[in-house]
């Protein structure tokens, strides 16, 4: 009897120790592993920092806890515009015509980012009216400089370093993965700002990788500078964070479901062994 009893015991005590939680127990991971280049953590380093808890949407598209809202489908507050905001309907909003707004029509963020995850929805008029860069026109502008172009690109010849998932006037889209005209697509995107030196001699380039509608267009692609027409861009040095702008190319695209993840320099390979 006293030996069933010690056996019950003992099995007692090990359902206890199994019930306790893991953050209670002794960290878990190694410290006579290897040293990982940088030579600050071993490989499974116990004491190295857990990543920080961000709660993801419910939904794909939607926005994770810890991004910045621009856009809602309720209220233009998050952008200015030198024409006033654009119109709302059935939660987009769409660019206006030069006529009613009086001309160019940029809209830009009140807020200025650096190294950011953006996520952005789009739709291009529907019927198409027109032709090539004339179809569907407007574009991402990262820090009011680094252009990623939206286009009607459904089976509509342009040039190819200016259709949707472009690097604007110098790398196209991997693919074009476009959808027709008067269906939503979507933009997530991580864009790395440029890094300058104290005497503004460019140290790293912007790089920026895109996906479209699900599809990768661009992988981590340097940027040659600021985005010009018909000319090869060049890089000015500027502060560190700059405003996001929706750029007016007088088409009636409309937007929905705008949000931004500002990313701590830590997310960067700066090529430091990090």
């Amino acid at each position: 009897m006293a030996v069933i009893r010690t056996h019950f015991v003992l099995l007692a005590g090990l359902a206890a120790i199994a019930a306790v939680p893991a953050a209670a127990q002794e960290k878990p991971g190694f410290k006579d592993t290897p040293m990982l280049p940088g030579g600050q953590w071993h490989v499974h380093d116990s004491d190295r920092p857990a990543p920080v808890v961000v709660a993801p949407a419910a939904n794909a598209g939607g926005a994770p806890a810890d991004a910045v809202i621009l856009f809602d489908g309720k209220s233009t507050d998050a952008w200015v515009s030198e024409k006033g905001a654009w119109p709302i309907k059935d939660g987009a909003m769409t660019i206006p015509s030069r006529a009613s707004s009086g001309g160019e029509s940029n809209l830009v963020s009140k807020q200025s980012f650096g190294d950011v995850q953006l996520h952005l929805e789009f739709r291009s008029p529907n019927p198409p009216t027109k032709t090539s860069q004339d179809r569907g026109n407007s574009g991402i502008w990262f820090m009011q400089r680094y252009e990623l172009q939206i286009l009607d690109g459904y089976q509509n010849p342009t040039y190819a370093d200016g259709t949707v998932g472009a690097v604007y006037g110098w790398k196209p889209p991997l693919v074009n993965a476009a959808r027709k005209p008067g269906e939503w697509q979507s933009y997530d995107v991580v864009f790395e700002r440029p890094r300058f030196a104290a005497d503004g001699k460019l140290v790293r380039p912007a790089y920026v990788t895109a996906l479209l509608n699900g599809v990768l267009v661009q992988n981590h692609q340097p940027m040659l500078g600021t985005t010009i027409w018909r000319k090869i861009a060049q890089y000015q040095a500027h502060p560190d964070a700059a405003p996001l702008q929706l750029q007016d190319h007088d088409s009636p695209v409309s937007f929905r479901n705008i949000w931004v993840r500002p990313l701590p320099e830590a997310a960067i390979d700066l090529g430091e062994g990090k």
